[in-house]
């Protein structure tokens, strides 16, 4: 039986770090919950406040159940709600039209109220803007409302042979030689070796990252770290493989395109705006030629030059990335059995066919949402891509994090996602934010990172 515990984050930075290393004591369970508190994040701008909330502080619902979403506009200056500006709002499933929009103004007693309904698994989204007065900038905030969040299921099974698929993908990748090239670079930090690394995939892009671990380092006494990018196009991360060196860890961070490191900015954006602009899209018409393809296969490099490293424990190792990251993170847990732990925060690649269940896409919409008819090609490749059908076959612990008001990763994708894990799994909602990380919760990502690594040492050692 599950087990499903839930833990409210107070604000403040002392009282949420308390409570969120309660949540990592509560890790026994095959399941578990985080949130935050509050519903829903204001829109601040000008002196004026809007803030959009639902009528539950936990925003979570049965299908049917009337939501009430509460709209409110202040002055700053005064705490005064304000009553009379037009309020232009929609409720909509995650983002896909439900035909409830319109102008409003704000009504006596400074309070607007708007209800909607949903008769499935999903999620209800909220939007408004409102100008607070002449010359005042317009303010938009969201709510995001959780309809039986844990029934949602992937639109479309995974096809027959993905397992073959894959098994192929990986047997080619072993098929070329990888030609490792470690060149030393100058470190950021004292007691940490860094190296430019590079691999050839068969790809004509191969791998490129840079590794680094502690000086003295003993053989098989760390754990390894994969670290994987957002969307984009730049160089490896040297300074945050560098962060976990300094935990621990023997790091690499890698950049999907197998691009040189350490040029300067003009060179990456000459190539996103040129010949990687807009990346994801090319070649979806054939699983062969999805450009997710080599992205995929440079991660699976990037895993085997990090287990070769001698310090590896051969034991811990993590899948880590946000965004973009975050989906190669789980592809990570499904495609090796030697990653044992995968944190995806806010992950891409959930549910790329939901448009066939009446849903909207994900990033990076490899259908277009406003397809009538989606093009029974890309339907058929962009499922060999999808985190939905990676994630029942992770064994690793995982950890996932999801916006409530996420527009470009949308939250009933990444549950469609989480509830295909099949081992232990914990998912952290943000309430209050979409596809956006802060510092608070990059720090509670690393510490669940490290309290994960240490407790499989402690295991491993008795």
């Amino acid at each position: 039986m599950s087990v499903f515990s839930l833990t409210k984050l107070a604000s403040g930075r002392r009282g949420s770090v308390a409570l969120f290393r309660l949540g990592l004591a509560a890790w026994c369970g095959e399941w578990s919950l985080v949130c935050s508190l509050s519903a829903a994040a204001p829109s601040s701008a000008g002196g004026y406040t809007l803030r959009v909330s639902t009528d539950r502080a936990e925003a979570n619902y049965r299908r049917g159940e009337r939501v009430t979403f509460s709209v409110v506009l202040t002055r700053d200056a005064t705490g005064e709600r304000l009553v009379g500006p037009a309020a232009k709002w929609s409720i909509t499933k995650d983002g896909k039209p439900l035909e409830r929009s319109g102008v409003t103004a704000l009504p006596a007693g400074g309070e607007l109220t708007l209800t909607g309904t949903l008769e499935e698994p999903g999620f209800l989204h909220c939007l408004v803007e409102c100008t607070p007065a002449e010359g005042a900038p317009k303010l938009t905030a969201r709510a995001g409302a959780a309809i039986e969040p844990q029934s949602i299921a992937p639109s479309l099974p995974a096809p027959a042979d993905f397992d073959a698929f894959w098994a192929e993908q990986k047997r080619r990748l072993a098929a070329v030689e990888p030609r490792l090239r470690l060149t030393p670079v100058p470190s950021p930090a004292d007691g940490i070796l860094c190296f430019d690394v590079q691999a050839e995939t068969g790809l004509g892009r191969g791998l490129s990252g840079y590794l680094v671990r502690p000086v003295n380092a003993k053989a098989g006494s760390l754990p390894a770290i994969v670290l994987c990018h957002g969307a984009g196009v730049t160089t490896a991360r040297l300074s945050i493989a560098v962060a976990w060196a300094k935990d621990g860890f023997v790091a690499l961070d890698f950049n999907a395109h197998g691009l040189p490191n350490g040029r300067p900015r003009e060179f990456y954006a000459a190539l996103q705006a040129g010949e990687l602009k807009e990346y994801y899209l090319q070649g979806r018409g054939s699983r062969e030629t999805m450009y997710l393809r080599g992205v995929f296969l440079r991660l699976l490099r990037a895993i085997e030059t990090v287990t070769a490293e001698p310090a590896w424990d051969g034991r811990r190792l993590v899948a880590l990335g946000r965004s973009q990251g975050g989906g190669q993170a789980l592809a990570a847990g499904a495609l090796d059995s030697r990653v044992n732990y995968v944190s995806a925060e806010i992950p891409t690649f959930c549910d790329h066919t939901g448009i066939v269940a009446g849903r909207i896409n994900g990033w990076p919409r490899i259908i277009p949402n406003d397809t009538a008819q989606p093009d029974p090609k890309m339907v058929e490749a962009v499922r060999y891509y999808d985190a939905v059908n990676f994630a029942p076959r992770i064994r690793a612990r995982v950890f996932v994090t999801v916006g409530y008001i996420d527009h470009i990763c949308p939250p009933t994708g990444v549950y469609a996602m989480f509830n295909q894990l099949r081992g232990e799994r914990k998912i952290w909602e943000h309430l209050d934010t979409g596809h956006v990380s802060r510092p608070d919760y990059e720090a509670r990502v690393r510490e669940e990172v490290l309290a994960w690594a240490g407790a499989a040492k402690s295991a491993a050692g008795r």
